[in-house]
C-alpha cells in the first residue's frame, strides 16, 4: 500500500518523469537516496511499468480518434481482444460489462484507415457486431494516474 512519501514521489514524476532524483527529492522535502530506493521499488515490483513521453499524435499523421464496441463469440473473448490489440493503432483494449463485450480505442490516419481496421475486424470470425464512435474533440485525456 502507498504511503504519502510514495504518493508525493508519483506526482513529482507524473509532471514530469524526467526529472533528476535530486529535484524529486526537492519536490517531496527527502533526501535523494529515499527517492531512489522508492523508484526502483517501484520499478521492480512494475508499480512503475515504464516511461513515455507524451506526444501529439497529430505530428505523426494521427488525425482520427475512434471508440469502438464489440461482440465477440463465448469462449473466444480474450484470444479476440488480444488478436486486436496487436494492431499499433489501437490505443486500449477493455474487457467490459453490459450489452458489449470489449471497448477499443484507437489513433487512425484518416476514414480510409479507420475502414479498413474495422473491415478487418468484422472479418475476423469470432467478432460478430461491431459500433465505431469517431471522436470530434477530446475534452481530457489523461495516462498518469494522479494519487
Amino acid at each position: 500500500m502507498a504511503d504519502e512519501l510514495d504518493k508525493k514521489i508519483i506526482q513529482s514524476l507524473n509532471e514530469n518523469a524526467r526529472k533528476s532524483f535530486r529535484e524529486v527529492a526537492k519536490d517531496v522535502g527527502t533526501s535523494v537516496t529515499a527517492v531512489i530506493h522508492r523508484v526502483k521499488k517501484f520499478e521492480e515490483s512494475g508499480v512503475i511499468k515504464g516511461y513515455v513521453p507524451l506526444v501529439d499524435a497529430g505530428y505523426f499523421g494521427m488525425e482520427l480518434m475512434a471508440v469502438i464496441a464489440l461482440r465477440i463469440s463465448q469462449g473466444k473473448l480474450l484470444e479476440t481482444q488480444r488478436s486486436i490489440a496487436r494492431d499499433a493503432r489501437v490505443m486500449a483494449v477493455y474487457d467490459i460489462t453490459g450489452e458489449w463485450d470489449s471497448m477499443i480505442i484507437g489513433r487512425f490516419k484518416d476514414r480510409q484507415d479507420l475502414n479498413d481496421f474495422i473491415k478487418n475486424l468484422l472479418s475476423q470470425k469470432n467478432v460478430y457486431r461491431s459500433v465505431t464512435h469517431i471522436v470530434l474533440n477530446v475534452v481530457k485525456e489523461e495516462r498518469r494516474v494522479i494519487v
